[in-house]
């Protein structure tokens, strides 16, 4: 019988078997490559790049280079990759995601397919999570790349850097890790042989590329190779929001106000809502109702803005709740994202949703706008002649990778063995019930000094569970969209004796929580003696407090205890009445509940349990990885054409920028063909004039313009 899991643990277990060879050849190579001086390791580097200008393959190359990245990165950072990251490291060149378990070192196995690629003189592009991520990244392990002679780079928004060892940003003093990145331009940073920066700006400056006026303004060089940190964040989690420039179009409209206040005066029964799309409609009920109130006599005749101002209203009241959603910010609506629960700066629903969420929040209504240029993450990212990533969790979507992008997924071994302990979930009938068992399980941890780690889905159940450990007397500390900016802080206190924090999915990715606290500015002695006795207490304790749609989140939020060996404990409290629960199947659950005969205040665990809601998230996962499929197989109708335009694009501006040729003049001789065209089309020899209205508006489709323009025109 066909098995599909066994047959990705076997290709798996190839996979790293084919590494150890490999692995054996550049532990060879470390004793005659440690006795190079500096200036003979960095000579390394041309002799790598003469033997693949005569033929080589990077193939070839790779014992030794990754021999002579190692010590460079002993030499300069003190740090010695593990086995086990070096087969990360072969897996990121050979073009796989690599999954290696928290605390095992990611940062530092990106180094060496960086730099084997970078021989290439083509350009390597590192992708991170964020602003603060890529500046760290571009900072920390180049030193070991600039003693070989490679450049690193760092592109944020609106800002570009590259590492410069003789500079110091007085600044940044105090971190190491930002001190030496120089201000550059953005074509200067692209230029370097690595840059790191985040998918947004590189997905942006692609688009920014192809709307410049010459061939002098394009900062990106051809897209050789990419590797994604936090891989199924970026192309999983990210993959529904496509990248979009867009300018302010008309002016925003009261109607918003208006039907906005109308929805707020519906009642359930008159509208339809489903959950799992996020769609909103008017039952016959809500038809008359609003017919009523606008006086209409038919609401679907009156005009097609009317049903879409509505729906968008009730969507807004219904279905995105402010403080899970979106929080309100001096006077503006920003998104929180799902996924990691850090606001979304700048980015809007389209379509008119994010005007009604401003209405039903009565601040002040943004303008619509006006799409210029836009592309999926999915598009976007395929467009790199090799891809590969790498994460702590992706092995659940191990089937899309393959699909959409053509990644395989290999789970790379730990260098030690895990001592985390998960146990089952803990069913409850009521959220309320759940809630009380999460804070007296806190209160008893408390009491001894074990510290805890409690995981809320939204900044509003993150203070319901605040409130619950204020009123029995725990001192704890919050982490949410809202203080998002003292995260740093709060993380390092997370692991201390007696911590306790209650963080949204913000501290799920990217966080590394030490037992004992921070190692700087603390004796040695000294911490070693808290971190042991953090040990001793079991590690960190991680409580969820609601199962996530997808598995790979509530695997992140385990996965920030037990790091490096490390003790630790996990547990998720679950109840029927959450949102997971509730809109993908909680009457399974209940059924169970029923027939073990458990009461409000007593949790259900039981196998069978476990067994349902892990179905109840695959189930989820497949309608979600339905949506994502049916966005790219979308825009691939509108790719295709999207590559003929930017090629021709292009090749007019590079002609224009080499050749010196009258492409300019000719591209204006052809518009000047076409508006003696159109006028001729829209003269009216009764009237003896043209219709300047219509002329307008079929100029407007050959050369974009935004209203207002069109208006002032005509």
């Amino acid at each position: 019988m066909f098995n599909p899991l066994k047959n990705l643990f076997d290709y798996n277990r190839t996979k790293i078997n084919s590494y150890t060879p490999l692995v054996k050849k550049i532990n060879d190579f470390e004793k005659e490559i440690s006795q190079h001086s500096d200036k003979s390791l960095a000579n390394k580097t041309k002799e790598f790049k003469d033997k693949l200008n005569n033929g080589e393959t990077l193939d070839q190359l790779l014992p030794e280079a990754y021999a002579v990245v190692r010590e460079a990165i002993k030499r300069t950072i003190g740090e010695r990759a593990y086995d086990v990251q070096l087969m990360a490291a072969i897996a990121l060149h050979q073009g796989s995601i690599a999954q290696q378990r928290t605390g095992e070192g990611k940062t530092h196995s990106v180094i060496f397919p960086a730099y084997l690629n970078a021989l290439t003189s083509k350009g390597v592009h590192i992708i991170t999570p964020n602003d603060y991520l890529t500046k760290v990244g571009a900072g920390w392990y180049p030193k070991a790349l600039h003693l070989l002679g490679i450049s690193t780079s760092a592109i944020i928004h609106e800002q570009s850097f590259i590492y410069d060892p003789d500079y110091t940003d007085p600044t940044e003093k105090f971190d190491d890790r930002l001190t030496h990145l120089h201000p550059v331009s953005r074509k200067e940073a692209y230029l370097a042989d690595i840059t790191y920066g985040t998918n947004n700006e590189f997905g942006f400056d692609y688009l920014r590329d192809h709307m410049v006026a010459y061939h002098q303004e394009m900062v990106q060089r051809p897209h050789h190779y990419a590797i994604v940190d936090e891989v199924d964040f970026v192309l999983i989690d990210e993959a529904r929001t496509p990248l979009i420039i867009s300018s302010p179009n008309n002016q925003p409209t009261d109607k918003y106000y208006q039907f906005a206040q109308i929805a707020s005066a519906l009642q359930p029964t008159d509208y339809i809502i489903d959950e799992k799309a996020r769609s909103a409609t008017l039952s016959e009920y809500g038809i008359r109702k609003v017919e009523r109130v606008l006086n209409v006599k038919n609401l679907y005749e009156e005009s097609f803005d009317t049903i879409h101002y509505i729906e968008n209203a009730i969507k807004a009241d219904a279905l995105f709740h402010k403080d899970k959603d979106y929080v309100v910010k001096d006077g503006e609506v920003i998104i929180v994202d799902e996924f990691t629960g850090r606001l979304m700066t700048g980015r809007r629903w389209s379509d008119g949703l994010h005007q009604a969420v401003e209405a039903k929040e009565n601040v002040t209504v943004q303008r619509e706008s006006q799409t210029w240029a836009t592309i999926t993450f999915q598009n976007y990212f395929r467009l790199y002649q090799k891809l590969a990533g790498m994460t702590g969790t992706a092995s659940t979507e191990s089937e899309e990778f393959r699909k959409i992008y053509n990644l395989d997924v290999i789970v790379i071994p730990t260098h030690q063995s895990i001592q985390r302990i998960d146990d089952q979930d803990l069913i409850y009938k009521t959220q309320r019930s759940k809630y009380a068992a999460v804070a007296s399980k806190v209160a008893e941890l408390h009491s001894f000094g074990q510290p805890v780690l409690i995981g809320t889905t939204s900044i509003e159940k993150n203070q319901i569970i605040s409130s619950l450990l204020t009123k029995k007397g725990i001192p704890h500390q919050l982490l949410n969209a809202k203080n998002h900016q003292s995260e740093a802080e709060i993380i390092s206190k997370a692991g201390i004796k007696g911590g306790v924090t209650v963080a949204t999915n913000m501290a799920g990715r990217g966080v590394d929580i030490v037992l004992g606290g921070p190692k700087d500015g603390v004796d040695p002695k000294k911490w070693q003696i808290q971190h042991q006795e953090i040990i001793s207490l079991g590690g960190l304790y991680v409580i969820g407090t609601e199962r996530h749609e997808s598995r790979r989140i509530d695997n992140q939020l385990r996965g920030r205890s037990g790091r490096q060996g490390d003790p630790g404990y996990s547990q998720f409290y679950v109840a029927l009445d959450d949102d997971l629960m509730r809109i993908f199947g909680g009457e399974k659950i209940s059924g169970l509940m029923t027939r073990f005969k458990m009461d409000e205040e007593t949790p259900l665990t039981h196998p069978l349990v476990s067994k349902a809601l892990e179905q109840i998230q695959i189930k989820v996962e497949g309608y979600n990885f339905d949506v994502r499929k049916s966005l790219v197989e979308y825009d691939d109708v509108i790719n295709k054409q999207r590559q003929i335009i930017y090629n021709l694009r292009d090749n007019t501006l590079i002609n224009n920028f080499e050749k010196n040729s009258k492409n300019e003049e000719e591209v204006f001789k052809a518009l000047g063909k076409q508006i003696q065209k159109s006028i001729k089309i829209y003269f009216d020899p009764l009237k003896n004039q043209v219709d300047w209205n219509k002329f307008v508006l079929e100029f407007s489709e050959i050369l974009p313009m935004v209203e207002s323009d069109r208006d002032k025109l005509t």
